[in-house]
């Protein structure tokens, strides 16, 4: 039976909301003198009609769940759900309003940038300090001091105040002492947001190797589904403080970017969703869409996804082009597409295209597309005229009954690869070999 390193029964948190306590005797007296006077509360927040004393936030209600030895755990969902809390009242920073949390070992903890260092302090020092807490001695710690200092690349600012550190430092001397040090849970909150492409792609391998040999347990919170794919052999998703899903990971990841309510819709007012980035001045607009031949947005492969693309024209247009970015439920980039030239549309103008496109070449999955419309001139060079995204999501079902691993094998599946030719031959020898035999 496998060791169970944590459980989480039934566990609540609640928070008071504005002032908490009481205020000072000059707060008090005041207030009693603007009463007196009948004017209004001197020591009131601006904006509000009271101190708003006995309201509550249920941050968490009622999650459970259990994490078993060498579980490398994701726990996601969007802001505000209760990932955060709950690392808080895991690792001791706060306690729970109701409900029991049991832990089996030491727990080394990642919250955010820096946490658990003293600014006073050296990266040495800080590095003593954490492995003090965590219950080692400074034999201990000596003997994984070299490593840990290598694996931070600080090596160089190692005996400088950790006030002095960038945000990027901080995340790896904190990274390298949590994995390094004899904990048997970890937990990580979005702190490898802050580090760099490398960096985080050394953590994420360091995490493997310390979970796989050393049975670590590993609790990671991030918006990255990237690195949850790649470090998380399940995830946990939080929804308004409760578990609506504990499971395997791409059934988590497509919970989290659930999009079948989107999915189920086959018409896209584009009117209100023009990207910031374009300039202020309209001069075309993408506003209406509207899928063809279809009750819902679900595709099989051997289907073409057809549709219309209502545009108008606030100015006149001599050259407009229609460009597709597609990307996967969770964000990831898949392809672009150039359309057909769309061609000149006159100024006060709404024009209907129909267009469509095949992903038969695409892995099953749901995908969002993203929807450019430009305009070039004769020198090639181009200018955006509106930018939507989403435009549309739809779900595309291969149908061949293949478990498709998104984290290493892409969002496209090319077509099936087939021998051209067969023919027998004497002996297996390289034509360079041959070429040498005949003095060429």
């Amino acid at each position: 039976m496998e060791e169970l390193m944590l459980k989480i029964d039934s566990v609540s948190k609640l928070y008071k909301l504005g002032q908490i306590g009481g205020t000072t005797l000059r707060d008090e007296l005041q207030r009693k003198m603007a009463k007196l006077r009948k004017k209004e509360d001197p020591t009131m927040r601006i904006g509000t009609k009271s101190h708003q004393k006995g309201e509550t936030f249920l941050a968490l209600d009622g999650v459970s769940f259990e994490v078993k030895r060498g579980e490398r755990v994701g726990i996601i969902g969007h802001n505000g759900a209760g990932k955060s809390t709950l690392l808080k009242l895991i690792s001791r920073v706060t306690a729970p309003t109701g409900g029991v949390i049991s832990m089996n070992g030491r727990v080394a903890s990642m919250l955010e940038v820096g946490t658990g260092f003293h600014m006073e302090l050296t990266g040495r020092e800080n590095i003593y300090m954490n492995g003090a807490i965590l219950g080692m001695t400074k034999k201990e710690i000596d003997a994984k001091m070299e490593d840990i200092i290598d694996f931070s690349e600080c090596r160089q600012f190692i005996d400088t105040p950790v006030k002095r550190y960038s945000s990027g430092m901080y995340v790896k001397l904190a990274f390298s002492v949590a994995a390094h040090l004899d904990a048997e849970i970890v937990i990580m909150d979005e702190v490898l947001a802050v580090g760099d492409m490398a960096f985080q792609k050394k953590c994420l391998n360091k995490m493997n190797d310390v979970s796989r040999q050393d049975g670590r347990t590993i609790l990671y919170v991030s918006h990255n589904m990237s690195t949850v794919r790649q470090l998380c052999d399940r995830v946990v998703v939080l929804s308004h403080g409760k578990v609506i899903f504990d499971g395997d990971v791409e059934s988590g990841i497509d919970r989290y970017m659930d999009i079948r309510e989107e999915t189920s819709q086959t018409e896209f007012d584009l009117s209100g969703k023009r990207m910031l980035y374009l300039p202020a001045t309209v001069l075309a607009k993408m506003t209406y869409l509207r899928l063809l031949a279809k009750s819902k947005a679900v595709y099989a492969a051997g289907e073409r996804i057809e549709f219309c693309l209502r545009v108008h024209a606030e100015k006149t247009v001599d050259n407009m082009l229609l460009r597709m970015e597609l990307k996967y439920g969770d964000d990831s980039p898949v392809g672009t597409a150039i359309f057909a030239v769309l061609g000149a549309i006159s100024k006060g103008d709404t024009v209907e295209y129909t267009l469509s496109f095949d992903p038969s070449l695409l892995a099953s999955g749901n995908y969002k597309a993203l929807f450019v419309i430009y305009e070039m001139n004769e020198f090639g060079s181009y200018n955006d005229l509106d930018a939507v995204c989403p435009a549309f999501y739809f779900t595309f079902e291969d149908g061949r009954n293949i478990h498709w691993d998104l984290n290493h094998w892409g969002h496209v599946c090319f077509p099936d690869l087939r021998a051209v030719s067969r023919e027998l031959v004497e002996e297996a020898r390289f034509p360079k070999e041959q070429d040498a035999e005949k003095g060429v």
